[in-house]
């Protein structure tokens, strides 16, 4: 039926992406048919390939935002000296 994941991805939209992320959490098709791990495992990179060419990357599944203070910065409390207090 397709000859390449390109052809897959053409015909692929945001009806038949929404379709195939809720049979992954599901773990089922519509109509009961339970998916297999080959399966949930195409359907997701089809999902990821299809939105890295039409979706917004906050939009994409498993994004995870940045943080509101890189690493690499530093922060007021970590100038100040530690001091030891024995009990």
């Amino acid at each position: 039926m397709f000859q390449s994941l390109d052809d897959l991805l053409k015909i692929l939209n945001p009806q038949i992406v929404g379709s195939l992320k809720r049979a992954i959490e599901l773990g089922k098709w519509p109509n009961g048919v339970t998916l297999t791990e080959q399966q949930k495992s195409l359907c997701g990179e089809a999902i990821a390939h299809w939105e890295q060419r039409h979706a917004a990357p906050e939009s994409r599944a498993g994004y995870v935002p940045p943080k509101a203070t890189p690493c690499g910065e530093k922060h007021e409390h970590e100038d100040q000296a530690l001091t030891w207090v024995e009990s």
